[in-house]
């Protein structure tokens, strides 16, 4: 009896540890990582959202060169390249033996079509202005790329290495936002709707072999509550951008998980429709930048972790000034700015707001702000795809409040159609000359000047610079401790 008891206990305990075995053998090559919204597609070239790239960006999809979180630029798919004496020539040369996940190969033509297709007259992608700046481009061979632009970019090898920059396969191209091929290290395995993208290794990859993370689901929850209990359960491993503020105590102190308070280029903004009567007049908005108390904002949005803007801009871009002090809150100031342009209060705005939780939160306090002016922000509540359509695209709407993410995005205010639909030529100028201007201290002047404008016309209510919290599980290394683009770069991933 004593022996069947030591077979049954020695049995139980080689089990337990075969089943700890295989559970850290789980763990070592897979992950779930979270996410606050599901993008409309995987196609980034299609698509202004965010939450595109945070999918597939250096994972399906690769571009020439590659931005760290220091926000540094390194070669990626171009091994490396060179850059003409006036600045408006760049030969790059191509790295050899690529090929895409399709079995076609990498190689200078794929370029050529990929951003002659991100400049062509029918294009959606959101950056199409940079591609359309591209005045020519050379395949000498099939390893080398000549691109010449009309106009200096001095932050073109940054803007290359965003997503809208993606190399993509031409025959593909159609049909990447369903079934995206690139020539990443990591292909879609399935996209289950409404709950999670699961990528797989690629083993075709140049670096497949190095790779720690075998699979990795991104799982899209947007309710905060449920953000952190997916988090306290274990069900997710790393939530990027969680909004777990209010809650960053209990895992500040929790020996599971490490947290990572993260810098980044984002500018929050109450958006403006520019073309919308009364809102073309540049006292109402003005009226409307005075009415809100950024400091109020931002403990109600981001749980305190913002710095107040004053501009589309961001303490650390260089050329940064602190434009708040020309549109600081002052009520009595709105409601005599709303009575000098003819506005009949109460004046009903609608206030459309996505589905992030900073916009939810954020919204309320500007709408009750507003209404202390004599602004009444109907508040409509609305998911992603409704506001890319509604907002972005179609431009119905008065107010918005939005988070914009890229990091050198200034050009967008010179963007004919752009959907908070502001026209300034004079400002056109400007933005052109800070384009053609090679030496960084008189660019950083230039820049100085352009966010005073945008302040000065109160083209948007600027409210914020957003600090981005990431929780994860404390065995996770390769996390980025700064945010300069939303990428989620899984092949820099492993468990400890």
């Amino acid at each position: 009896m004593l022996m069947k008891q030591l077979i049954l206990a020695t049995s139980l305990a080689a089990l337990g540890l075969l089943c700890a075995s295989a559970q850290a053998q789980a763990r070592k090559d897979g992950l779930v990582l979270a996410m606050t919204l599901e993008p409309p597609g995987l196609d980034p070239t299609a698509g202004a959202a965010s939450a595109i790239a945070e999918i597939v960006q250096y994972n399906i999809f690769e571009t020439l060169s590659k931005i760290g979180p220091d926000g540094k630029v390194t070669p990626l798919l171009a091994e490396s390249w060179e850059v003409s004496p006036d600045l408006k020539t760049y030969t790059f040369k191509l790295r050899r033996g690529i090929k895409f996940q399709n079995g076609e190969p990498f190689d200078a033509a794929a370029v050529k079509f990929s951003f002659e297709r991100a400049a062509d007259e029918k294009s959606v992608n959101k950056d199409k202005r940079l591609f359309a700046a591209i005045d020519f481009i050379a395949t000498p061979d099939p390893h080398t790329v000549v691109i010449g632009l009309k106009t200096i970019e001095p932050d073109f090898l940054f803007l290359i290495g965003q997503a809208t920059a993606i190399i993509v396969e031409p025959k593909s191209a159609q049909s990447n936002a369903i079934r995206p091929v690139g020539t990443g290290p990591y292909k879609l395995e399935n996209w289950a709707k409404g709950s999670a993208v699961t990528l797989t290794r690629w083993d075709g990859h140049r670096a497949a072999s190095q790779l720690k993370i075998r699979r990795v689901s991104f799982r899209f929850i947007s309710d905060p509550a449920a953000q952190v209990a997916a988090l306290l359960s274990g069900d997710v491993d790393a939530f990027p951008r969680v909004a777990a503020a209010r809650s960053l105590g209990q895992f500040s102190s929790d020996k599971r998980f490490q947290v990572i308070k993260a810098g980044s280029r984002a500018k929050t903004i109450l958006a403006i429709n520019n073309k919308k009567k009364p809102l073309d007049d540049v006292r109402v908005r003005r009226a409307i930048a005075a009415a809100l108390d950024r400091k109020s904002i931002i403990e109600a949005a981001a749980d305190g972790f913002g710095v107040p803007i004053g501009s589309h801009y961001v303490p650390g871009a260089l050329g940064y000034v602190d434009t708040t002090g020309l549109n600081p809150f002052d009520p009595n100031k709105a409601r005599a700015l709303l009575k000098e342009a003819g506005v009949v209060t109460p004046l009903e705005l609608s206030l459309k707001l996505p589905p992030t939780p900073y916009a939810r939160q954020g919204g309320e306090v500007v709408a009750a702000q507003l209404a202390k002016v004599g602004i009444v922000a109907k508040i409509e509540n609305i998911e992603w795809a409704q506001w890319l359509s509604s907002v972005y695209t179609n431009k119905q709407y008065d107010l918005s409040l939005i988070s914009h993410v890229e990091p050198f995005d200034l050009n967008n205010y010179a963007k004919p159609g752009y959907y908070w639909g502001y026209e300034n030529p004079a400002f056109a100028r400007l933005l052109e000359r800070i384009n053609n201007t090679p030496r960084e201290g008189e660019r950083a002047k230039l820049l100085g000047e352009a966010q005073r404008v945008l302040a000065q016309d109160a083209v948007n209510a600027y409210l914020y610079q957003p600090v981005w919290l990431t929780v994860a599980k404390r065995q996770l290394k390769g996390l980025w401790t700064d945010m300069p683009v939303f990428v989620n770069d899984v092949s820099a991933l492993s468990w400890e």
